[in-house]
């Protein structure tokens, strides 16, 4: 798939997203799919653009932080202030999900000493009830 177009159908079947997806994201204007039509034809940018929206979207950023990052993509510094602000934006993100990650660990770690409390009034319940 070089420079071919792509149907709405084959996206949906080659990234594993619904037509409703796709149509909500051109009306985000993060796609810009060339319209036959009612028919929407998907460009190799196009295919690019929804990889990164994808990727952004695994990693928690908002379709408002992914449209901006995309149309950094227009200025004229190869990429730079793109990749720049990308950056920044990741180093910033991996650190909410880092300190989300610790706080989950605490939950968890938590939760285990519960049941283990649990199990062991339970057992105690048992012995009661069988010397009783």
């Amino acid at each position: 798939m070089t420079d071919q177009v792509m149907t709405i159908r084959e996206m949906c079947d080659e990234y594993g997203v619904t037509a409703r997806t796709l149509r909500f994201y051109e009306s985000k204007e993060l796609l810009f799919p060339i319209r036959e039509g009612q028919k929407r034809l998907f460009t190799r940018r196009d295919r690019a653009r929804l990889t990164l929206i994808l990727r952004g979207k695994r990693f928690g950023f908002s379709l408002e932080d992914i449209r901006q990052l995309l149309d950094l993509y227009e200025m004229d510094d190869h990429g730079e202030t793109q990749l720049r602000e990308t950056f920044q934006k990741a180093q910033t993100r991996l650190a909410e999900m880092e300190a989300q990650r610790d706080e989950l660990n605490a939950a968890i770690d938590e939760l285990k000493a519960q049941l283990d409390w649990g199990a062991e009034r339970l057992a105690s319940y048992e012995t009661m009830r069988k010397a009783g």
